[in-house]
């Protein structure tokens, strides 16, 4: 007897969910290819340099949304001061991770920026006022763990290059926890303040440090922001197709492409205390994740949980 072929529908959330996790896969491929290029153009010219060049290709990029949004809207902001104390803490996490790429394998960094979302857990009930039980307290735990397993603490492993990680993941941290209080303020505003800051910081190094650019060069270090800008486009994307319980664990994909093209390209083999470091910090903050989508599904939590995307700190 033949077989019925049976017809299977393809609802259109599925589609979109679809959509929305390659868009994600997308994004943090290019924030990996992003923070490639900037190891890549440090080890040539000051970070002020490189971050100065960056921040006006990113503009370039940025204008087109400015203008569809409207101008007005990037001057009329709330909390101004809140708004000012996010610029240096995004200017300062931006100079941090160009300094710490420069002398340490790019995994590394990037485990040490993955750390970010542990950070904000633990400061959010202080800050934010948002309570957190034993359960993510004991994930909180065990990712700073693995953030004490990454570093391996000794006079040999625990240098100042690796201190500028753990300050700038910090910093990423309380910039991402003051974001939470900036709910109201668009995208492209947030964005667009975060570029000037570091491009004004660039600027007031290149005054004291300036090595001229061949043109090759100067069309990468324009890359540079340009690819950093369509990361950025293509997370929010995602984020607005997909659910984020979804797409935002795949954040964590940054880590592979930091192992690979730190491999392929700069020829780094991964530590293997950093590799186990990393694994607790991964599952830390992915426990983090879902326990807070479920309290705001539960409607426990007094703010809802954002999706924290760690790459996105060193491309704004």
């Amino acid at each position: 007897m033949p077989s019925t072929p049976v017809t299977v529908a393809h609802s259109p959330e599925a589609s979109t969910a679809r959509t929305g996790i390659l868009l994600m896969l997308l994004g943090m491929l290019m924030f990996s290819l992003n923070d490639v290029m900037g190891k890549w153009l440090v080890s040539t010219y000051s970070v002020g340099q490189v971050v100065f060049i960056r921040s006006i290709a990113a503009l370039v990029v940025l204008a087109p949304f400015i203008w569809f949004n409207g101008p007005k809207k990037i001057v009329q902001v709330d909390q101004p001061w809140t708004q000012v104390a996010r610029v240096i803490l995004s200017t300062a996490e931006v100079f941090a991770f160009y300094f710490a790429v420069i002398y340490l394998p790019l995994a590394d960094v990037m485990t040490y920026w993955l750390a970010a979302p542990i950070y904000v857990a633990a400061i959010s009930p202080f800050i934010l006022k948002e309570p957190v039980g034993w359960r993510r307290w004991s994930a909180i735990i065990l990712g700073f763990v693995g953030v004490i397993i990454a570093l391996e603490p000794s006079s040999q492993a625990l240098t100042p290059q690796a201190v500028i990680s753990i300050f700038g993941s910090i910093a990423f941290a309380f910039m991402l926890l003051l974001g939470r209080t900036l709910r109201r303020t668009p995208d492209t505003t947030l964005v667009f303040w975060q570029i000037i800051g570091a491009g004004l910081a660039g600027l007031a190094w290149i005054c004291f440090e300036w090595t001229p650019v061949t043109m090759r060069d100067l069309l990468l270090l324009g890359l540079l922001g340009i690819v950093a800008m369509l990361a950025h486009v293509l997370v929010n994307r995602a984020l607005k197709l997909a659910d984020a319980a979804t797409v935002a664990p795949l954040q964590y994909t940054l880590l592979f492409w930091a192992i690979l093209f730190g491999w392929m390209v700069f020829g780094d083999v991964p530590r293997m205390s950093m590799l186990v470091g990393s694994g607790f910090i991964i599952a830390s903050g992915l426990f983090i994740f879902f326990r807070e989508q479920q309290l705001k599904r539960q409607g426990r939590m007094k703010r809802p949980a954002e999706a924290v995307v760690a790459g996105s700190g060193d491309g704004a």
